[in-house]
């Protein structure tokens, strides 16, 4: 597979685009004024205890308090071994990398059966100062997922500050290569007075000492940093803020497998090849700046692609379509033939059925990366008669979802045509992120029809008829419901003016909300 990365930056905003066979499939933006807060890590105050809940609320600074459960605050050993299972990879976004490692810590570890589970009543209490790290962002109403064990990911390695372990990722299978690369850490350690926990990760196989010692050294700088601004600074306080969007990608997904990383920002076009040059020099010369007056996003086809992730309907090739709609709770897609009836030829519905459905699921696989969605998502397919045919769809579902680099499951649910996936969220989606709700129907898609408001109206004059005292009456409402109280509700006009006895003046008011009026006696 062919990847290329283009990067778009203002200098407030900076969007990334992963291209795949020349294809977006994926789409990550981060904006100055509103960056991500996975991976900071925080000086907080503990503003509540639950013990009804093993939990905590913790003041970070943030709008709302984040959340730290009791595992987060006490497995220390626990995580260590899970961490060394799976090199403890703290992906860009917390995703799960294609080989299936995962970095954000295991967000309810169970204890370990040798020892006993403590309280969270007595390990915090309102007013205690507590080191944590954001592993999730704050998604809605919810505030941000904590964790005490804080872990910094490098190229080659992982840091845990409140480890004190060198461990080894089980993926490098060596026991040569696992006891040198071992030796340079504990080397390190040695003549530095180096302290905390280190997973050495499968990226740094075969590498050489340097390699594995740039990353120490980086490491022990930001330790050291942190510790100073953890002493200077009143909770709540940041102590260390988590790379930039781009550096975090270029660290989590740069492989060979990159033909191209184009850049129209002079200085990012600048740190990256310095950090191109640094983790990965191979890769240097792929590295260029874009410098024509055209978008880079419309060079490339990326905006074209943004905009139609907005939509809700998206067309495939043969005709057919899916829909796609997200609510608070789930994401549901549906699948249509739409325009594609088959071929003259083709036999069976079921063919055609069968044909569009398959076609329909790399685009619903590459929406749901694009969008990055997450939760429960449902996807309802047309249904199809034959076993053999509905078996067949979800062993495409579940081959496209070995591209997601975020932790998936696929589930056949219905005799017919129903699946559904759960896929892991750390982040807001990319309409989210772009988008925010209607002002007339806040989200809902729909608002009243202008003879609903009508007859609302009607019913509110009715109602305080009796204590208008003979006094004029005067609408202000909004210009599509004065029209329609003139034109097609105008025998509504004329039962509020037989209701009073009286006149009604209707003024308009572009300023009102199109379910909004006001009734005054004058």
């Amino acid at each position: 597979m062919n990847k290329e990365m283009i990067v778009s930056s203002n200098g407030h905003e900076t969007i990334v685009a992963i291209l795949e066979d020349d294809l977006v499939a994926e789409v990550f933006v981060e904006r100055e004024r509103q960056r991500g807060v996975v991976g900071n890590v925080y000086k907080g105050r503990v503003s509540k205890v639950l013990p009804g809940m093993q939990s905590s609320f913790i003041d970070i600074g943030l709008e709302r308090d984040g959340f730290l459960y009791v595992a987060d605050v006490i497995d220390t050993l626990e995580e260590f071994d899970r961490l060394e299972a799976d090199e403890g990879d703290s992906r860009a976004d917390g995703q799960r990398d294609r080989d299936g490692s995962t970095g954000s810590p295991s967000p309810r570890a169970e204890p370990r059966g040798d020892k006993p589970q403590q309280k969270i009543e007595e390990l915090l209490r309102e007013g205690q100062e507590i080191l944590v790290q954001v592993v999730k962002e704050p998604l809605g109403t919810k505030g941000a997922r904590l964790t005490s064990h804080v872990t910094m990911a490098g190229r080659f390695l992982v840091f845990m500050p409140t480890v004190d372990h060198v461990g080894v990722s089980r993926k490098i299978e060596s026991r040569d290569e696992r006891s040198r690369l071992r030796g340079i850490v504990r080397e390190f350690r040695e003549q530095r007075g180096f302290t905390g926990g280190v997973i050495i990760r499968t990226a740094a196989s075969g590498r050489p000492k340097e390699d594995i010692v740039s990353d120490l050294e980086a490491f022990h700088k930001i330790w050291t940093e942190m510790r100073q601004k953890t002493e200077s600074s009143r909770a709540p306080a940041v102590v260390y803020r988590e790379a930039s969007l781009v550096s975090k990608l270029l660290r989590d997904l740069l492989t060979e497998e990159y033909q191209a990383i184009r850049i129209d920002n002079a200085v990012e076009y600048q740190r990256v090849m310095e950090l191109v040059e640094r983790i990965m020099p191979s890769l240097g010369p792929k590295v260029k700046l874009y410098s024509k007056a055209y978008p880079i996003f419309d060079e490339y086809g990326v905006q074209a692609e943004i905009d139609k992730a907005l939509k809700s309907k998206v067309w495939l090739k043969s005709g057919g379509s899916i829909v796609i709609n997200q609510t608070e709770a789930l994401v549901a897609i549906d699948v249509n033939t739409g325009r594609y009836v088959g071929k003259k030829s083709a036999g069976r519905l079921e063919d055609t059925i069968v044909k569009t459905n398959l076609e329909a699921v790399k685009e619903i696989v590459r929406q749901i990366r694009l969008r990055d969605l997450g939760g429960i998502i449902v996807l309802d397919f047309i249904d199809m008669e034959e076993k053999k045919n509905r078996q067949k769809v979800l062993q495409a579902v579940e081959q496209e979802l070995k591209k997601d680099r975020s932790p998936s499951k696929a589930l056949q649910v219905s005799d017919f045509g129903l699946i559904i996936i759960t896929r892991k969220r750390v982040k807001q989606s990319l309409e989210r992120v772009l988008t925010e709700p209607c002002p007339y129907c806040s989200g809902s898609g729909v608002i009243k029809s202008s003879s609903t408001i009508c007859y609302e109206i009607l019913s509110e004059v009715r109602k305080i008829g009796p204590d208008l005292n003979g006094h004029r009456l005067v609408l202000r409402v909004n210009p599509d419901i004065a029209r329609a109280l003139k034109e097609e509700e105008a025998a509504v006009l004329k039962d509020l003016k037989q209701s009073i006895g009286k006149d009604v003046t209707v003024k308009a008011d572009v300023q009102l909300h199109h379910e909004q009026f006001d009734v005054m006696a004058v």
